[in-house]
């Protein structure tokens, strides 16, 4: 401690070591005023011509960031704060810059982004949700386009092309699951002229915590549809519901947030099941093999009515069961649970029963990210998981100082009995605040307890200056009210306001003190308009002018009340959420309070401590109504999110080890199957595909070492039968004397190659190849499908090796290595099958009665339970969602409508749907 003092932090020195650039920025801004807005942005393309000259984007930093800075306040008035100056060169050196809620984050970004995208290789920033999207793109936007720069935005519901445009932008907004998936998709296309993006250059990641450490214990997967069962789904969420009235059938461990049938309870489900005719025929019981789908959507049917809560972890509007995001509270729309988990719960609220769905892709956050050559980002809380972020993304945490002191007062957690109790204290708590003008937030953990606290607040009575009241006013910022969040955030610095909030972390928006003048002018303008009148550029002027005054007078009140008060109604299991609600109050030096209040029957305290801390509370004598608080009992709940967090790492780092098995062979297809797609001519790879693949033959049945006698000549013909399509005299030459196996090889590639030229010669070069690369891209993507399903269940398999002191990662490495060399042959083989049996038809038959192919998902497992949670954007293959409901359905034949532009059209006539039928629309 002593030498800490006498020498600084670690981190403290880390930072003083920019101090020297960031004296040399401060001294270019007299030079950078002086010049013309032309000259100004006559900047970027110097800076550009330097690079082409040699010099580095680092030896251009200085001039850099102050040409940001002048540029800033010219467009939207703000200027950088040395502080964010620091943290723009932490981001331009890969690293996490750790700031405070309301030093500018969104303002620090603009530093490394402008500097990085003059290489012109492109930009990313990575926001937590489309609304921050769009409000960055377009508020930073305009410095970037002041200085010459373009910039794209990428949300969900985008046409293709309009993907292809943002991504050709310098710089490049959007949220990580829009990039992952379109990342994804690239490698799903038949054309390089449908893929969207360029490349992983430099990224900027926003609340990087909540994507790369919360959001990264799931991979993003596009899957799409199989079979309908939903009967199958309602049959057993009913047995299931019968069943679990009878607690002894069933374990259930919250901590682990799991659920098991006890021996009693499989012992009666399987007579159910029985009884009811749903176990396959002549099987040995429940977990017969054959019935290992049975089981799977039982024990589903189990995790969705005991496990999942209706208003907690998902609500239920319109009949359809939409999930909630549990870091932010927000409804994630869209997204779906997998493995049968969205039906059971769909099944268990009554609701339409949408169809399972199958992996054709996918990437793991970290892997995707870590595609990129230089990966930064900022949020307020990454120090608790530093090592995470140095094992896994190589990156350095620097904490950057506030611009201003912190005035920010953070009082200990009062820890109550009952959440009676706790309740009672709350709501006097919320009074004070109310009756003295203080704003308050008050964050909770689900939309339940928000809708229990706003219930209590209306029926609250309560005395100001003598007179009796009923009832408090307040505003609820949960899924519920998703649209209205902006309203109520810019409410929520008002003097007197009352904000509850379900999960307040990560929202993006901060509380100003007295309220938001533009959201203020915003709805001034609106009124205006909805009585037919549009403001001129004078009264607008005018009404901003007369707001901020306002807001001035009202910011004085609230800092006179002490500020904005923070109130957490209980403890969330992770740290930085509690760290991020209470970094909503003190920004930018304002005064303000913080304080948790806490039961024993909170699901924190109650599964790590709560009996211990009753029995405790009990042996003290603490009264109804009284609190304990201690610094002592605040490292005790410290430890209990410590150990939550430490399993959650393992969670994301064991899904992470998997997923490393996985993604060398996923970087193999996929760059392979983009060196295809850009070829003119594949002659040579199925030339050569061909060749292996009848070596492999004459290998397996005429083994070199073997004698004519073990030969299996009988194999071989049937084979070449079957994948060359050729009628050779193969038993006639194995009987031939002295003849060896090489000769027999050569004779039977001779002839393919023979049939190979024949068939070409029958529907031209030019149409070969076009087939040559379509039936290649469409194998490779058919077996990639099939070997991440085989993976999967692996995957759920492997697990058991364990019991026979064999480790289960190793056993998945040897296992899923055999699953790829297995994929190879089958590709060269069914390419190779394709083109030299498929039949070439001239003529046009009638269109074939198939059904139309199924829509694309996008899933994005559930960070809370490690499920997939899918995100139901469901664009038809090679579509956008406008440009299919754009679509004159009537003009298609019954069927046709869902045919992907790439496919082959269902009249038979071979080529694509695009260039066929599709054309007329």
């Amino acid at each position: 401690m002593f030498f800490q003092r006498l020498f600084g932090s670690t981190n403290d020195r880390k930072v003083k070591a920019f101090q020297a650039r960031v004296a040399k920025i401060n001294a270019l801004e007299p030079q950078m005023e002086a010049l013309s807005d032309e000259a100004l942005r006559g900047k970027t393309a110097e800076f550009r011509e330097r690079l082409a000259r040699g010099e580095t984007l680092d030896q251009m930093l200085e001039e850099a960031f102050a040409v940001v800075r002048e540029a800033s306040k010219r467009t939207i008035g703000l200027r950088h704060f040395d502080v964010q100056m620091v943290g723009g060169m932490v981001l331009h050196r890969g690293g996490i810059a750790e700031m405070r809620t309301g030093e500018g984050k969104t303002l620090v970004a603009t530093l490394p982004v402008y500097l990085n995208a003059l290489e012109g290789k492109g930009v990313h920033a990575i926001t937590v949700n489309d609304y921050l999207a769009q409000r960055d793109a377009e508020w930073m936007g305009q410095i970037y386009r002041f200085l010459g720069m373009s910039v794209g935005v990428i949300v969900h519901g985008l046409s293709q092309g309009q993907r292809q445009q943002a991504y050709r932008s310098d710089i490049t907004y959007g949220t990580n699951n829009e990039f992952g998936f379109d990342y994804l998709r690239d490698n799903l296309v038949y054309e390089t002229g449908e893929m969207v993006q360029r490349g992983h250059n430099f990224v900027i990641v926003d609340e990087v915590d909540s994507i790369l450490i919360d959001e990264a214990r799931t991979p993003l997967i596009i899957s799409g549809p199989t079979e309908d069962r939903s009967e199958f789904y309602k049959t057993i969420d009913a047995l299931v519901k019968e069943l679990i009235k009878d607690p002894s059938t069933f374990d259930h461990d919250e901590k682990q947030r799991q659920v098991l049938l006890t021996e009693e309870g499989s012992e009666k489900i399987e007579e159910i099941l029985e009884a009811g005719g749903h176990l396959a025929e002549d099987s040995a019981g429940l977990y017969d093999p054959a019935n290992v789908s049975v089981v799977h959507h039982v024990n589903q049917a189990l995790r969705a009515n005991v496990l999942y809560t209706r208003d907690k972890d998902y609500i239920v509007r319109a009949g359809e069961v939409i999930l909630i995001d549990e870091f932010t509270g927000r409804m994630m729309q869209g997204r779906r649970l997998s493995e049968g988990l969205h039906q059971a719960i769909e099944a268990k609220e009554g609701a339409h029963i949408q169809p399972e769905n199958q992996t054709l892709a996918s990437v793991t956050i970290q892997n995707y990210f870590r595609l990129y050559k230089k990966l930064s980002g900022m949020t307020g809380t990454a120090s608790t998981e530093a090592q995470e972020f140095g094992d896994i993304y190589k990156m350095e945490v620097v904490e950057i100082p506030t611009n201003r002191a912190i005035a920010r007062v953070d009082e200990d957690d009062e820890v109550y009995r009952t959440a009676r109790e706790k309740n009672l204290a709350i709501l006097k708590q919320i009074e004070d605040c109310y009756v003295r003008g203080q704003p308050i937030l008050v964050g909770t953990v689900s939309i339940e307890k928000s809708e229990l606290l706003s219930e209590l607040l209306k029926t609250h009575e309560f005395e100001v200056d003598g007179k009796k009241q009923k009832g408090i006013p307040h505003n609820v910022l949960n899924a519920r009210y998703h649209e209205q969040e902006a309203v109520i955030v810019a409410d929520a610095g008002v003097p007197g306001a009352v904000t509850i909030a379900t999960n307040m972390a990560g929202r993006g928006t901060d509380i100003q003190l007295g309220g938001s003048v533009d959201m203020r002018l915003s709805r001034w303008r609106e009124e205006q308009l909805g009585l037919g009148i549009e403001p001129d550029a004078d009264a607008l002027a005018a009404k901003r002018a007369e707001i901020e005054t306002d807001i001035a007078d009202l910011k004085a009140k609230a800092l006179a009340a002490g500020g904005l008060y923070v109130l957490g109604t209980e403890r969330h299991e992770s740290r930085r959420i509690d760290n991020q609600l209470r970094g909503r109050t003190g920004r930018q030096g304002d005064p303000g309070r913080s304080k948790f209040f806490l039961s024993c029957e909170d699901d924190l305290l109650r599964i790590f401590a709560g009996d211990r801390l009753d029995a405790i509370m009990r042996t003290f004598g603490v009264q109804e109504g009284e609190a304990i608080t201690h610094k002592w009992l605040n490292g005790a709940i410290a430890t209990a999110q410590k150990r939550v967090e430490q399993r959650n790492y393992e969670i994301r780092k064991n899904l992470l080890k998997y997923d490393d098995v996985v993604n060398d062979q996923r970087k193999a297809v996929f760059e392979q199957r983009q060196e295809f797609m850009e070829a003119k001519d594949l002659t040579e790879v199925i030339d050569e595909m061909r060749a292996d693949t009848i070596k492999d033959l004459v290998a397996r049945h005429l083994p070199p070492k073997a004698y004519a006698e073990q030969w299996d000549v009988e194999g071989l013909d049937e084979r070449v039968r079957e994948l060359l399509g050729l009628q050779l005299p193969i038993k006639e030459w194995a009987a031939e004397e002295g003849i060896a196996n090489e000769e027999i090889h050569e004779r039977i590639s001779k002839a393919a190659d023979a049939r190979a030229k024949e068939r070409e010669a029958m529907i031209q070069a030019e149409n070969m190849r076009a087939i040559e690369k379509s039936f290649l891209l469409q194998t490779i993507d058919l077996q990639w499908r099939e070997h991440l399903m085989h993976l999967d269940h692996l995957r759920n398999v492997i697990g058991l090796r364990g019991y026979g002191q064999r480790d289960p990662l190793n056993e998945y490495k040897t296992e899923a290595f055999s699953l790829f060399e297995k994929l190879l042959v089958d590709l060269r083989q069914n390419v190779t099958k394709w083109l030299m049996t498929v039949e070439f038809s001239i003529a046009e038959p009638e269109p074939p009665p198939a059904p139309p192919p199924g829509r694309l998902m996008e899933v994005h497992l559930d960070p809370l339970t490690g499920e997939n949670a899918a995100t139901a954007g469901a664009l038809p293959a090679g579509l956008s969602r406008e440009q299919r409901e754009a679509l004159p359905i009537s003009s298609l034949p019954a069927g046709w409508e869902q045919t992907g532009r790439n496919a082959l059209c269902p009249c038979g006539s071979g080529k694509k749907f695009k260039h066929c039928h599709g054309a007329l629309v």
